[in-house]
């Protein structure tokens, strides 16, 4: 029998629509009936494609007295924290100062007001290395709701205040002496041996790594190199398709958490393809295209966007669908490819997984390409057959604005129209679909938006979506409604100290309203409109956006001096900025020579780029932009005011007053 779950348009909540819990969507109707039972609120929260997640709805929720204690003792509340951010960021915040760590799924108890006074992650069904049984962390909150009231009372009073601390950000510029300083800093974490930053478990850091090619230093340029080589040959890259998993369980890359996240692909997708262009790395070019094409045969749904996620189980444990024995190999491919490949790929007798199986890893390159890339096609073709992991086929605003700029970008560097193609689909499905009565809705599923409304980083990810499709396409038709998103965010997202709060001030009430400047696995909101405010000024000349960008980014100061690694996306727009953005119109008739100049400025990190035939007035950075003696000519500007044109690529760059020769 389905429980009330079975109306969501969330996957997630969709797996728990046959638990024999009694759970109830995030709303005001749980908490009337908490009040009227006068039972506490347990609040659990995981998203689709999360492995602990599906391991403790099978230990607890699926079990029948489990199931029946919480339905006697407590109003059960399921949310994706993908579809609910804002309830995801409040809670966690709680979780992590309650037990000084956090992660999915989450386990919150709250009171009739949404207050929490217990909070965890997973619990096990039976205690375990110290951690209690599930059950009996409940029958411990049912004792102390019963008897012990006053003491609920007073951890909730206590949270709600630390939850409510987060008035005023201070502000500081982020001038080039922060930014070294930030570059110092976060060489001190540096794994020189294996790449990336700090130990197991490993992160994609792709923000991180976007700031470090901008700041274009050799040390700032040489850890991401090595960190970008070493993320695609290890196994949490999927040698065989494409595409990188969440995050890699050692410190080598090589077991990855095996789930594969929309967010990580479209950011992994840029920096990829922006290394490709300023290091002429092959190595990039690889992975770059090997994500495009995963997010287009994997992700991408009927209606033109990118679902969220792929799970990282398959019948019924992780990793099964990726993973292979020498035996496999030899099934495969024959008594001859089969080794071969074994020992290419790093494929042992004892595994460097699990149960005899490895993961795939292309620690060098193969000598006999056209080899590989036969056995790779074979290899493709037998996982084919396997049962595929699920997929979370919700399309989430932000994280499509993400795809949409990773694909701009790779579809521009790389010279291959189709990704910008499938960008401008998914563009016009988030304005179709998702934009509703002027505002964002979070998630849509089937070219039907959700009730969710959308939050900061869907405004400022889709809107910076929409300007990167105004610079691949040289379209004027995504201008408009990137700076009515934008217009959107300043008049109900803002903050007092010209930073941004991360839900609207007319959005649903919660205990505390969000606001975290800090990157994660995706950019934060402010970040994310830092890049996209900055960018319509570069675009239109707009003072009044550039400003805001200043002042948002102007909060983050703090955080780049004491946790850069957690303002990667912020420290690359400061970079951005100090240069400008540097504003290049390209102008002229196509031809080899435009190609070549709009290449050059492709290339150059951080810059607003728009390419015409000639004049136009629909986009503000190419009005009164000519060819020059009937020749493509690039304009550098900033803030509108440009440079004298130049018809040679070499010559492109912007020449300061102080500076005798070009950047």
């Amino acid at each position: 029998m389905a429980n009330r779950l079975a109306g969501a348009t969330s996957p997630y909540l969709l797996q728990h629509a046959d638990n024999p819990v009694d759970w109830w969507e995030w709303g005001e109707d749980a908490f009337a009936e908490a009040r009227r039972r006068d039972v506490p609120v347990l609040l659990s929260v995981g998203y689709a494609a999360c492995h602990w997640c599906h391991v403790m709805a099978h230990e607890s929720f699926e079990d029948q007295a489990t199931a029946d204690y919480l339905n006697q003792r407590f109003v059960s509340v399921k949310v994706d924290r993908e579809e609910r951010p804002d309830v995801d960021a409040v809670y966690m915040t709680a979780t992590t100062a309650m037990t000084g760590h956090a992660g999915w799924p989450m386990t919150c108890v709250l009171d009739h007001d949404g207050n929490p006074f217990f909070a965890g992650t997973y619990f096990p069904d039976q205690p375990r290395q110290g951690q209690p049984a599930f059950r009996q962390v409940l029958e411990a909150l049912a004792e102390a709701w019963q008897h012990r009231r006053d003491d609920i009372d007073r951890v909730t009073g206590d949270l709600r205040e630390h939850l409510r601390r987060t008035a005023t950000l201070p502000s500081g510029s982020l001038d080039r002496d922060v930014l070294d300083a930030a570059v110092a800093h976060i060489e001190q974490d540096y794994d020189a041996e294996r790449g990336g930053f700090g130990g197991a478990p490993k992160f994609p850091p792709s923000m991180v790594l976007e700031f470090l090619l901008r700041h274009g230093t050799d040390r700032a340029g040489l850890m991401a190199a090595w960190t970008l080589e070493a993320m695609a040959r290890g196994g949490i890259h999927d040698q065989l398709a494409g595409g990188f998993a969440r995050y890699s369980v050692d410190a080598d890359w090589m077991v990855p958490h095996f789930e594969k996240m929309l967010y990580d692909n479209a950011q992994l997708l840029r920096v990829y393809a922006e290394w490709a262009g300023v290091g002429d790395s092959d190595i990039g070019v690889w992975a770059a295209e090997g994500i495009a094409d995963f997010l287009l045969g994997e992700l991408r749904t009927p209606e033109g966007g990118f679902a969220s996620a792929l799970d990282a189980d398959s019948e019924g444990a992780e990793g099964t669908f990726y993973v292979w024995t020498p035996q496999q190999l030899v099934d495969v491919l024959g008594p001859d490819d089969g080794p071969w490949t074994a020992r290419l790929l790093w494929v042992t007798e004892t595994g460097t997984f699990e149960h005899g199986a490895s993961t795939l890893q292309l620690r060098e390159d193969p000598e006999d390409l056209e080899r590989w890339f036969d056995c790779r096609r074979r290899l493709r073709e037998a996982r084919e057959q396997r049962e595929r992991p699920a997929r979370d086929d919700k399309v989430v605003a932000a994280w499509n604005g993400l795809a949409i700029s990773g694909l701009c970008v790779a579809g521009t560097v790389l010279g291959i129209p189709a990704y910008v193609d499938a960008a401008v689909a998914a563009g016009e499905l988030l304005l179709r679909t998702h934009l509703v009565d002027g505002r964002l809705r979070r998630v849509s599923r089937d070219g039907v938006a959700g009730s969710p409304a959308g939050v900061l980083d869907d405004y400022g990810c889709v809107a910076a979506g929409l300007l990167d499709l105004v610079q691949a396409t040289g379209q004027s038709r995504w201008l408009a409604p990137a700076g009515e998103l934008l217009d959107v965010a300043l008049d109900h997202f803002r903050a007092d100290d010209g930073g941004f709060y991360d839900t609207a001030d007319d959005a649903e009430a919660l205990v505390a309203r969000p606001r975290d400047p800090s990157d994660n696995a995706s950019p934060s909101g402010l970040s994310a409109m830092v890049h996209a405010l900055a960018s319509y000024s570069a675009l239109t000349g707009s003072g009044r956006h550039r400003q805001a960008a200043e002042e948002a980014l102007a909060t983050t100061r703090v955080l780049a001096d004491r946790a850069p690694r957690f303002a990667g996306w912020s420290l690359a727009a400061a970079e951005a900025m100090l240069d400008g953005p540097l504003e290049i119109a390209v102008v002229g008739p196509s031809g080899p020579e435009r190609r070549a100049l709009e290449d050059r400025a492709r290339r150059m990190l951080g810059s607003v780029v728009v390419v015409s035939d000639g004049p136009r007035d629909d986009i503000p950075l190419l009005s009164g932009r000519t060819a020059v003696d009937g020749r493509p000519a690039a304009y550098v500007c900033r803030g509108l005011v440009c440079e004298r044109p130049v018809t040679d690529p070499a010559d492109l760059g912007w020449r300061s007053a102080d500076e005798g020769d070009p950047r």
